[in-house]
């Protein structure tokens, strides 16, 4: 079997193009397609009507485009694939086929200019450049307009050092690239040249491809006063385009350097740029809590002057830093659509050949092979942001969690489209669709009422005919590490197996009995399913009821913008056996406790037992029971769970053959001469022990903590008893800065401790305290601490601390409903500081999941002595 099935027309540019363009014409065949819905025109300029809308020429329709970044022809993301030994061309292939699968049509790049440029600005006709028109040409195939950004202003090196930058932003930097005379002049140049660039693929002019919609001049540019030079650079860039001839619109980031937004507000451009990144960026582990607060609204500073509000807006690029969990894109498409966006563009989409060690951004995470879900929830997110209208408003979460045809969910832990004709879910899911009857398209991961699957990859069903369906199934993704933490080409973060799962269909016309025929490139499956259910491989398949008429299908056949047979998937990453698990902060003595594992690489008549053993007590062999091919559990007894420690190991047994986890060991625990040091281990405590909320020893990789917007900082210290205390400290005064607010803080503690509340369940009614262990320095203001629930709900305290390291109690009766703190603190700085959730008058603990520690400022500071707050430990009793 071939794991790999890239697309064919790599070496066919000029046939593969009219191929594509004849797409349109086909489609009135009665053909579904991806875009049926608002897509946008195969060949159409834009224009800008009085009102400051983008409208299609022609049919004279709103614009609402949706998709992403993607950086393939530059910098690390070029340096890493040839370093894997990729063919580029291929690559590109693949992740274009893929964000074509995603319902992606709009495409967006910051240019390193840096890489194609000479320090005069003169374009250089290289690798990088022509693997860019390459992506251009691909990305018209498939029907995907285009937003420019030709400078970049970066160097090309993150996460590695630059290397090899022959450009002007080597020698000019952003905060100075606007006022150096020379600077300016090559970047006039640059912009003119890469205008009246010709690619050599598509043949035409940057200023005159269709399909290139708007240009945005420069990235995130950095500017101070005065504002004269920042309008006078805006007006020479402005002119350098227009001299081309260029006639479409050219946009400005305004979001970037609010100090000086009356000079870009003032200026000749024909709309503004925005970008989000609601949870902050590179915070060094996963983030975990409720995040739809983040990404309730999206207020615009300028809403009410007349220079913004009759001009269009885009949003550059938009992403949830450090968050898998499925549900922030299709909530911050509509908030976006409820400011008035008519494009938006993710950064970044991560490259199929190296998505598997997330090394590209390290706080970005996407692709449809290694995040399913998360894929799975931009598709939703587009159909928002084409469906919502430009300028509608919802109710505050969690009111807004069900819109139109959309539901987000943080407790399901999904998000959905159900409407007449489409059905589409990020996880297994009860909704029933709408109308079975009337579904032509299919999408999700996990279960549902018309997809029964065992799989962890994502899938797709479009329908052809009444009864024919195209079924597309990708491979398996098991995450093994944290994407977010420190990154390396050596390191897989998710790998891919390529297993066999059951799938069971209930789609109108099908029938129990239905055929399925392999389509994609060495896919030979031919069968025929039992009472509705098939065993399938990866791969793309012809699905059919009973009697019905296939012949007109084959893998040639167009479906919107793909082929039918078209399926791009990484091969399997490893054959070895991973099992994945995190062992319980605390089990509760006397109670049995459930043990649950993920697990890959192991075929169906393998078998996975624990070995749990009381510290120097008894040892028991439990069989561990399998949920699905990737899902095992077993249960601890009671007896063996009383006050003290378990030890536990998973052994796989795979023929005659035993392998003990952690550590992937050959043997067994239960062998005289097991000598492996690893294993899981979890105290086993009463109901009255403490049950810790933060640990400063032991939690650096748990919690978020730092400043907020400059005022404070946050370190690990010893103290004079050796304890490791979090030290929150205030920030020393800057010359001419503002005098911080009392009401805000500036420094602050966020833990995440749900999954330890969860493993104490039975004994939480007994917790009356929350116990702080900790000490104020000199000089330091107050000191609040907020709970938060898994329905944003907020509950804030008071706490007193004195100079020495002290235990101070807190009633739990003490906490009052109030509002969070927006942490980590997004992108742009403008966008809300805090969130008050409606809830219950009384704290109800058992919902709670967030602690925020915050220090509010004190007195003034000097650099020698700076107030602080030490943090030893935060326990419940």
């Amino acid at each position: 079997m071939n794991y790999l099935f890239p697309s064919r027309l790599a070496g066919l540019p000029r046939k593969s193009y009219l191929f594509y363009l004849l797409a349109g014409w086909f489609l009135t065949l009665g053909l579904p397609t991806a875009h049926a819905q608002k897509a946008p025109p195969t060949t159409a300029d834009i224009y800008i009507d009085p009102a400051g809308v983008i409208r299609w020429q022609g049919s004279r329709q709103e614009v609402a485009l949706f998709g992403v970044n993607y950086t393939t022809p530059f910098a690390y993301s070029y340096r890493a694939h040839k370093k894997l030994g990729v063919n580029l061309e291929q690559a590109i292939d693949q992740d274009v086929y893929h964000l074509s699968r995603l319902g992606i049509d709009a495409f967006r790049v910051h240019v390193w200019d840096v890489e194609i440029t000479d320090t005069a600005g003169n374009l250089l006709d290289n690798e990088h450049l022509r693997l860019f028109d390459y992506l251009i040409q691909k990305l018209k195939q498939r029907n995907i307009k285009i937003l420019l950004t030709p400078i970049a202003y970066w160097g090309n090196g993150y996460p590695e050092p630059d290397t090899a930058m022959t450009g002007f932003s080597s020698i000019y930097p952003k905060n100075k690239a606007y006022r150096i005379p020379r600077a300016i002049k090559a970047q006039e140049n640059y912009l003119t040249q890469f205008l009246n660039h010709r690619n050599p693929y598509t043949k035409q002019l940057n200023r005159e491809d269709p399909d290139i919609i708007a240009y945005e001049v420069c990235n995130e540019p950095h500017y101070s006063q005065p504002e004269a030079e920042v309008s006078s650079f805006v007006q020479r860039m402005v002119a350098a385009m227009r001299a081309t001839g260029y006639r479409k619109p050219i946009f400005y980031n305004i979001a970037e350097s609010p100090a000086v937004s009356n000079a870009i507000l003032s200026s000749p451009v024909d709309g503004f740029t925005f970008q989000w990144y609601p949870s902050g960026l590179v915070n060094g582990h996963s983030l975990r809590g409720n995040p739809l607060p983040y990404v309730n609204q999206y207020p615009i500073p300028y809403q009410k002057d007349p220079r913004f509000t009759g001009k269009p807006r885009l949003v550059y690029e938009f992403e949830s830093g450090d968050i898998l969990q499925p549900q922030m894109y299709p909530m911050m498409a509509r908030s976006f659509r409820g400011a008035g966006f008519q494009w938006a563009t993710q950064f970044a989409y991560d490259p199929l050949a190296i998505a598997y060690a997330n090394t590209e951004y390290q706080t970005h995470y996407l692709n449809l092979a290694y995040t399913p879900a998360k894929a799975i929830s931009l598709l939703i997110a587009g159909r928002v942001f084409r469906q919502v209208k430009r300028g509608q408003q919802f109710a505050a979460f969690p009111n807004d969690s069900v819109f139109d045809n959309f539901r987000v969910s943080y407790r399901a832990g999904l998000s959905e489209l159900n409407s007449e004709e489409e059905f589409l879910y990020t996880g297994t899911t009860t909704t029933k669709p709408r109308k079975p009857a009337a579904l032509r398209r299919v999408a999700g991961t996990g279960s549902s009422a018309v997809v029964n699957y065992e799989g962890t990859g994502a899938y797709f069903l479009d329908r052809l005919a009444n009864g024919v369906w195209r079924l597309e199934v990708m491979p398996d993704a098991i995450a093994v590490r944290d994407p977010f933490t420190k990154t390396s080409l050596s390191q897989t973060v998710t790998h891919i197996f390529w297993n066999t799962q059951p799938m069971r269909l209930s789609l109108t016309g099908l029938g129990n009995d239905f055929s399925v025929r392999g389509l994609n490139e060495g896919n030979t499956t031919q069968t025929q399913a039992q009472n509705g259910l098939v065993r399938l491989q990866p791969g793309v398949y012809l699905v059919a009821g009973k009697g019905r008429k296939t012949t007109a299908f084959t893998a040639q056949t167009l479906l919107g913008a793909i082929r039918l047979g078209e399926f791009v998937a990484p091969a399997p990453t490893t054959k070895q056996v991973q099992i994945v698990h995190t062992a319980p902060s605390q089990l509760p003595a006397g109670q049995a406790a459930t043990i649950r594992a993920t697990v890959a690489g192991i075929e169906p008549t393998d078998s996975v037992l624990l070995v749990a053993q009381h510290f120097y007590g008894a040892t028991r062999t439990l069989p561990m029971r399998r949920l699905t091919l990737t899902t095992v559990e077993a249960t601890v007894p009671a007896e063996l769970l009383y006050p003290g420690l378990l030890r536990y190991w998973m052994v796989v047994k795979h023929q005659n053959k035993q392998t003990t986890f952690p550590g992937t060991v050959a043997g067994s625990p239960r062998n005289w001469d097991f000598v492996a040091k690893d294993y899981w281990e979890a105290p086993i405590v009463s109901a009255d022990a403490a049950l810790p909320i933060f640990l400063a020893s032991q939690d650096q990789q748990r919690i978020e903590a730092g400043g907020i917007t400059g005022g404070g900082w946050a370190d690990y210290v010893t103290t004079s008893t050796a304890s490791v205390v979090l030290r929150l400290l205030q920030s020393p005064p800057t010359p001419n800065a503002a005098a911080a607010s009392e009401t805000a803080p500036i420094a602050f503690l966020r833990t995440y401790f749900q999954d330890r509340l969860s493993t104490r369940a039975a004994d939480v009614a007994t917790m009356k305290e929350l116990v702080i262990r900790g000490r104020k320095g000199a000089g330091a203001g107050r000191v609040q601490l907020v709970l938060i629930t898994r329905d944003a709900a907020a509950y804030v305290a008071n706490v007193e601390l004195g100079a020495d390291m002290q235990d101070v109690r807190v009633p739990l009766s003490a906490f009052q409903l109030g509002s969070q703190v927006l942490l980590p603190r997004p992108y742009p700085g403008f966008l809300p500081f805090s969130f008050q959730a409606p809830g219950p008058t009384k704290l109800p603990l058992a919902e709670t999941e967030v602690l925020q520690v915050l220090l509010h400022p004190g007195t003034t500071t000097t650099t020698a002595t700076r107030p602080f707050l030490d943090l030893e430990s935060i326990v419940l009793r």
